[in-house]
């Protein structure tokens, strides 16, 4: 990779932003950045090399980044959302068993062999995603607390479970290096809230904020390095490093100022850099050569929406469980680890993320509807 390689990363990046802008379509800007990538990438014009070393380590970089800040995002400190945990779990086990069921018909209908795989996408939900919806359009009540608490539980277990069913041969070793990932973060929780509690993380915070030592900054990304190099070594993806340091960070709690600071880091250049890289990585030749490729996207899509919506058997209204269907984290996550493990049949990756985008595309319309009945009056 060269300077001008990386320029040009950064500027067919600037497609989210962009793409994003009309307030009105709710896109995320990944969704750009993943095009701009199929362009440039494999699918497209070949101009970079996503097998490239070091654009493969700033992808994995940025890869562990975003999912340390979407851990971040989990709220898990906040009362109201602890008081709904009980209908949260109820809802999200049976979204679970309803995905368990719809999964298994999807895996059995197209024969690739991976239905333990789609059990986990079609339940999972994602709180970076849904979550800035709710504050956006200002949703509350009961019931947005409760499916805010099954989103999250949701959220958490998929990621867990993830690295354990894209490569169901290896999933005893891929159990243990979760365990050994799980039992690093659980130390660091204990350790983090000592530093709380004694006051000595305020004074670290003061003294990096007067002096402009950025000491915060520096701390968490080799903290996190570390972690993800111990999932490395364990055979366990880097999202499982960076997920559950985001929510060790949560649960102690995270200073606006780093969470600033890890924003601009991860949003403003490593994040894009790793969706590009995703983008560059797909083969859409496979999938058009493959229309059951597209159709399995499609199914994924409709099938996640499904297993959510079904929710409203339970008490939860149909927008807000179609809102909770909405994902990205997960279904990137499996297109990433399946591509770089050689697991997925061709085309298969990009029919994750065409179910990802399906959920997408009605979050944004279940947000909207959502908004009528739930929003909250000004100025509450």
């Amino acid at each position: 990779m060269t300077f001008l390689t990386l320029a040009l990363i950064a500027v067919v990046a600037l497609a989210g932003p962009l793409l994003a802008l009309p307030v009105r379509w709710r896109l995320p800007v990944v969704l750009g950045e993943l095009l701009a990538g199929i362009v440039i990438g494999r699918s497209g014009l070949a101009l970079v090399d996503p097998a490239d070393p070091t654009f493969s380590l700033l992808a994995n970089i940025g890869f562990a980044l975003m999912m340390f800040v979407a851990g971040t995002h989990v709220p898990v400190r906040d009362p109201h959302i602890r008081s709904a945990l009980g209908h949260g779990t109820r809802r999200a086990v049976a979204a679970a068993a309803a995905a368990a069921a719809v999964g298994t018909g999807i895996g059995l209908l197209f024969g690739t062999g991976h239905a333990p795989l789609y059990v986990v996408l079609l339940a999972s939900s994602s709180a970076a995603l849904v979550l800035p919806i709710v504050d956006s359009l200002r949703l509350g009540g009961p019931h947005v607390i409760a499916m805010t608490a099954q989103v999250a539980i949701a959220d958490i277990a998929c990621i867990v479970a993830l690295p354990l069913l894209v490569d169901p041969p290896h999933a005893g070793r891929a159990a243990l290096g979760v365990l050994t990932v799980a039992g690093c973060a659980a130390v660091l929780f204990f350790v983090l809230r000592w530093l709380e509690d004694t006051g000595i993380r305020g004074r670290v915070h003061r003294l990096s904020e007067n002096r402009k030592f950025a000491l915060e900054l520096r701390i968490q990304l080799a903290v996190l390095f570390a972690l993800a190099g111990v999932a490395t070594f364990s055979s366990v993806s880097v999202m499982m490093a960076g997920f559950s340091f985001g929510l060790v960070v949560a649960a102690v709690g995270e200073p606006r100022r780093l969470a600033r600071q890890l924003f601009a880091l991860s949003d403003g250049f490593l994040g894009p850099v790793f969706f590009v890289w995703l983008g560059a990585s797909l083969t859409l030749k496979d999938l058009a050569g493959h229309p059951d490729m597209i159709a399995l996207g499609v199914a994924l899509g409709a099938g996640t929406l499904v297993s959510h919506a079904s929710l409203a058997f339970l008490g939860l209204p149909l927008p807000l469980g179609v809102l909770s269907a909405a994902q990205l984290g997960v279904p990137v996550a499996a297109a990433s680890i399946g591509t770089q493990l050689q697991v997925l049949l061709p085309g298969e990756a990009a029919a994750l993320l065409v179910g990802a985008l399906i959920t997408i595309a009605a979050s944004a319309v279940a947000g909207s509807r959502a908004a009528r009945k739930f929003a909250l009056p000004q100025g509450t």
